[in-house]
């Protein structure tokens, strides 16, 4: 293989093919060995039916062996996902919705004599505003002498965290870090609730499959018929399952933040007028991301201006809201994510190459991070020269940032808990910290807040 040509190290656990990238455009290549379903799965009309619907992304076909692969059949350019995610960033409802995508997508390949051998929620991304499933290669023929080959991992990597949440009303999103791969159905089966084996379908998909897995002798022959209407059958009773499940909703520190902002002497309102103004001196800006974004109402302002913008927050209620709201509307610019940045997810599986961290995935045009330094110095004790490599990582060009004095009233109640250690937490150490990797262009006081908002750029 050329060294131009970069294979992706995720792409390595099916042999029907892989993701490879040459001169920064991402392919796919299709193998030899797969070519009778992939060629089904074409002339059936199931690949026009998922597209058409915006269940599958589109391809354009590419007659060219790049990779110089002996098995080598086809070379596909798939259309371009902005920003890859992954489920241990994603909200309640956001896995919610990605699993019963999956299942649809089940309910229409077999439509056409088609069924989806992979049920992973990494071969769903993030495009126009809607969840879209990525892996052209997981659709295979039916198979009448076999279950469902993806039943097992659709309940460990889809129904294990969602009954989890959904039962024990607390987010899980970093159980779902620990177990890529799913939450072993043995371990869900001894965290949940005993009145859930009284409900017929948890019973069936989580507590009995685990139970029926840990007796299961290893030289099993026992002939299976598997019919589609069983299959139909299976995917109705999952679906109903999970289209019952909801994350209760709470109050968190953060829930009220700009219903609070905005009660301070027009603050919130000044802010927004601020960076909206700002903003219109930077007219060639792609990407953003929005760190910090509770709700969203600044990414919202990116997005008005048309820029794909990442809206990541710690705070999973508040990220759920957000996703909720762009469900409702017409927003296509706006990606909610659950990030905390003292904590950013990291790189993991195999050679810890397999899942790129989020630094490593994100350099944005632009970051804004807005009343939010505080948090990460006095609340997390991260030292400004820190913060400024993380911010440094971030950004490929600017940064907005919004520094709160010590007299602010919020930072007064957060010492009140802990004693002042902070003897270096001035406007003079911020910029001093900062001007290691960034140029200040603009500075303002926002009103009378005494709060200060910074136009940087990279140095």
């Amino acid at each position: 293989m050329s060294s131009s040509i970069q294979k992706d190290p995720s792409s390595f656990r099916d042999p029907s093919g892989f993701i490879f990238e040459k001169d920064n455009i991402i392919y796919r290549q299709v193998n030899l060995c797969f070519k009778e379903h992939f060629d089904f799965f074409i002339n059936s009309g199931c690949y026009k039916n998922l597209v058409h619907k915006k269940l599958l992304i589109s391809h354009e076909n590419v007659n060219e062996n790049y990779t110089g692969s002996d098995g080598w059949y086809a070379t596909l350019e798939p259309e371009k996902i902005p920003f890859i995610s992954y489920p241990y960033e994603w909200s309640f409802d956001m896995l919610k919705d990605a699993a019963l995508l999956t299942l649809n997508l089940v309910k229409e390949c077999i439509n056409f004599g088609m069924n989806l051998k992979d049920a992973t929620p990494f071969n769903i991304q993030w495009l126009n505003g809607k969840l879209i499933f990525i892996d052209t290669l997981s659709f295979e023929k039916y198979n009448e002498q076999m279950p469902w080959i993806a039943y097992r991992q659709f309940c460990e990597c889809f129904l294990s965290p969602l009954l989890l949440m959904h039962y024990n009303k607390i987010p899980l999103q970093p159980l779902m870090l620990a177990y890529p791969d799913g939450i072993p159905l043995s371990i869900t089966h001894s965290l949940l609730p005993w009145k859930t084996r009284f409900s017929f379908h948890t019973h069936l998909h989580v507590h009995l499959q685990s139970s029926i897995s840990i007796n299961k002798k290893a030289d099993s022959k026992k002939k299976v018929v598997f019919s589609k209407q069983k299959m139909l059958n299976l995917i109705s009773s999952l679906e109903g399952l999970i289209q019952k499940l909801d994350q209760p909703i709470q109050k968190t520190a953060w829930s009220s933040y700009y219903e609070e902002a905005s009660q301070r002497n027009q603050y919130l309102d000044q802010k927004k007028k601020l960076v909206t103004l700002w903003l219109n001196d930077l007219t060639d800006l792609a990407d953003a991301i929005d760190v910090g974004a509770n709700d969203g109402e600044f990414s919202k302002i990116l997005s008005e201006k048309n820029i794909f913008t990442i809206s990541a927050d710690s705070d999973p209620y508040c990220i759920n809201n957000l996703y909720n709201n762009i469900k409702r509307s017409d927003e296509k610019n706006i990606q909610p994510l659950i990030i905390d940045l003292s904590n950013p997810s990291p790189a993991i599986g195999v050679n810890n190459t397999e899942r790129n961290s989020f630094l490593k995935r994100t350099n944005k045009d632009l970051v804004i991070a807005l009343a939010l330094i505080h948090h990460l110095a006095i609340a997390k004790n991260i030292s400004f020269n820190q913060i400024c490599e993380l911010f440094n990582n971030l950004a490929k060009r600017y940064l907005i940032i919004e520094f709160v004095p010590k007299a602010d009233d919020k930072i007064k109640l957060m010492l009140n808990e802990k004693p002042d250690i902070y003897d270096n937490y001035t406007i003079e150490e911020f910029e001093k910290a900062f001007s290691i990797s960034f140029r200040i262009i603009k500075k303002q006081e926002i009103g009378k807040s005494g709060r200060t908002l910074y136009m940087m750029k990279k140095i």
